[in-house]
């Protein structure tokens, strides 16, 4: 990825309240191999794109961590309220998942099972869209990023489904309520 794109990425996080809150504040989330993902940094770039308001349409902010030594569902909703306290001054729901345990829950909830994750850089390789599967922490210098599929669908504002662990369904179901949000999206259907 080049150095310009990963810079127009920080410059579009930094402008946001909401992403460069909790960025800012990483130090209070405190939990192993831990990231900032999926659906509010997308729609962060899509409100960047279209000219939306930087909060515009996000309901929730996803902070996914790694830990295979605690797989219990109580520690993770003890690290779920630590950090939504932390982070209390922020309009949106904070959602924080332990993804050494998905595997655990993922049947019941989507109607199949899956294999348990190595890592929460495996587990963005499955989120349901491209453009979606990403992932950011603060580096040293500049922001750490985990784009198993580039920047090119995020930025560009492509949806394309990521058929690695999702069903039909699932991504359609996401795509109905985007597009009603930001109509301007270039959707790229399930069998294309």
């Amino acid at each position: 990825m080049s150095e310009e794109i990963h810079l127009e990425l920080q410059a579009i996080v930094s402008k946001s309240p909401l992403l460069s809150s909790v960025l800012g504040n990483w130090d209070e989330i405190a939990l192993p191999d831990s990231w900032l993902v999926a659906g509010a940094i997308a729609q962060t770039v899509w409100n960047h794109v279209f000219g939306f308001p930087h909060a515009y349409g996000i309901q929730d902010i996803d902070i996914v961590y790694f830990d295979p030594d605690d797989l219990s569902e109580d520690s993770e909703a003890e690290h779920s309220a630590r950090i939504r306290a932390a982070l209390s001054g922020l309009p949106v729901w904070i959602d924080v998942k332990n993804q050494a345990r998905v595997h655990s829950w993922y049947e019941a909830k989507f109607g199949y099972p899956i294999n348990p994750y190595t890592s929460t850089a495996e587990a963005i390789t499955t989120f349901p869209t491209t453009a979606a599967a990403v992932g950011l922490r603060p580096g040293h210098a500049n922001l750490e990023l985990c784009t198993p599929y580039g920047l090119s669908d995020l930025l560009g504002a492509v949806v394309r489904p990521n058929k690695k662990q999702i069903t039909r369904e699932i991504y359609e179901k996401k795509i109905d309520r985007w597009i009603k949000l930001w109509p301007e999206l270039t959707i790229v259907g399930w069998d294309q």
